[in-house]
């Protein structure tokens, strides 16, 4: 744990701040042992009911509905921040300009060549 390094963006892990690693006190413990019972309980529930060989219904685990429903509807849940910002501004904004840049670039290029009369037409119309 000595070694590790901060990333800019991202806050340290729980499980890697001593803080929170080594000073724990007996309630928080009590606490996260009964979270860590709860999902070892509902795990168990789970697995028992999946390999179940005479079960005749589906499994409904409502993390995944959640998780499904989620999928599918992503617009009610966004939440516009600076990271989604930026990704949209770069897929979406600036190759337009990019594209803009290098047509305009290109057109004026050969203009200036056909004022001067150095540009080799390979495909003449007139003659």
């Amino acid at each position: 744990m000595a070694d590790y390094q901060e990333a800019p963006l991202a806050t340290r892990p729980k499980t890697l701040d001593p803080n929170e690693y080594f000073n724990l006190s007996p309630e928080l413990r009590r606490v996260e042992e009964e979270r860590a019972a709860l999902r070892a309980n509902l795990k168990r529930q789970y697995l028992t009911q999946l390999n179940n060989p005479h079960r005749k219904e589906l499994i409904d685990d409502p993390a995944l509905t959640r998780w499904v429903y989620a999928r599918t509807n992503p617009y009610p849940h966004f939440r516009p921040t600076f990271k989604t910002s930026l990704i949209g501004a770069m897929f979406g904004v600036v190759p337009l300009f990019v594209l803009y840049y290098v047509f305009k670039t290109n057109r004026d290029r050969k203009e200036e060549q056909i004022k001067a009369g150095t540009l080799d037409r390979k495909y003449s119309l007139s003659s």
